[in-house]
């Protein structure tokens, strides 16, 4: 195929896909023998310059894969033209919930809870439902407990590549929760992340013995 017309058939996989699409992915749908993955790489840097030149739209890597985006000085508009059609907010308790989650995983329904304080069953429920969190096996303790851990949803829904992309826990809660509701939680998960030391490198050490 002309490598105009294969740059093409990227851009339209990407504006159209509803969730990022991996180089391999991208030569499966194309399925050309001489299409490989540096074929594919290569296109995309173009596109993503391009994109970045002369659009106000742009590529980015989300979730392992790549999607097309708006860019952050017009999402305000965005939100005007889909008041009601934009993501659903997170409560506090569900962004407390996830950071612990996130910071720790794998983590049992016990660990959370003795981290915020509180039954955290439904809140578990609303971020399975959202596909935010998942399950990924069980404890090998008494009683063996569900262990969770977050999704791929989770990365494209806060615009992360990989667990390693994961911001410092403070600006992570700040990013994602009320004002009012910081400062407690900023020092309840603060104490558990540095009780425990843990870094990001842990975090991707924990997905990949997963």
């Amino acid at each position: 195929m002309e490598r105009r017309y294969l740059k093409g058939i990227i851009e339209t996989l990407l504006f159209i896909t509803d969730k990022p699409l991996s180089k391999q992915k991208i030569v499966e749908l194309i399925d050309d023998k001489e299409t490989t993955i540096e074929v594919v790489s290569e296109l995309l840097d173009e596109l993503i310059t391009d994109y970045l030149k002369y659009s106000s739209l742009e590529i980015r890597q989300v979730a392992e894969g790549y999607q097309i985006a708006t860019k952050p000085e017009f999402a305000e508009y965005v939100r005007k033209l889909y008041k009601e059609r934009t993501l659903l907010k997170l409560s506090p308790a569900a962004v407390e919930t996830l950071a612990i989650i996130a910071y720790r995983q794998p983590v049992t329904k016990a660990e959370i809870e003795e981290t915020r304080g509180v039954d955290s069953t439904a809140v578990i429920e609303t971020l399975l439902e959202r596909k935010l969190i998942k399950i990924v096996g069980r404890k090998e303790v008494i009683g063996r407990p569900l262990i969770y851990a977050t999704t791929q949803e989770f990365l494209k829904y806060f615009g992360l590549n990989s667990l390693s992309d994961l911001p410092p826990i403070d600006q992570f809660i700040e990013e994602n929760t009320e004002n009012e509701q910081q400062e407690n939680f900023q020092e309840s998960i603060s104490e558990v992340i540095n009780d425990e030391q843990i870094t990001n490198h842990d975090i991707v050490e924990n997905k990949e013995n997963n």
